[in-house]
């Protein structure tokens, strides 16, 4: 086995994001705090984002809390993982679903990643 073939750094890269993206979606301490009310944001991005969002993800992870899925709304993953995670969905647990370029474009990925950015950053109302 020759550890530094290619193919041997994309199978390591692979297990240490399947890792990680396991420890970080485990939690979530707003789990069962949705956002709820108008996002704060008014940029187009964010509320194309948004759409994409309510059309692909919301069944598995409502208002951004834990579903089916794990919650979103406090995960201190960067954009690149979570555009990995989307793209792949993760790895061999069958947990979420990849979506290709087909089912999320490039750019609505962007957005998308834009608007779980900003309810990241929201409040939950009191």
């Amino acid at each position: 086995m020759n550890l530094k073939s290619p193919r041997f750094k994309r199978a390591r890269l692979a297990c240490f994001c399947c890792l990680a993206l396991t420890f970080t979606g485990c939690h979530s301490v707003r789990r069962s705090e949705p956002i709820v009310g108008p996002l704060s944001s008014n940029d187009p991005a964010v509320q194309h984002g948004k759409i994409i969002f309510a059309r692909q993800c919301y069944s598995c992870h409502p208002g951004g809390e834990g579903g089916l899925g794990p919650g979103l709304n406090d995960k201190p993953l960067p954009v690149f993982a979570m555009k990995l995670q989307v793209r792949t969905g993760i790895v061999g647990f069958g947990v979420m679903p990849s979506f290709d370029q087909h089912r999320i474009p490039s750019e609505d990925l962007d957005d998308l990643m834009r608007y779980i950015k900003a309810v990241r950053n929201q409040r939950p109302t009191s």
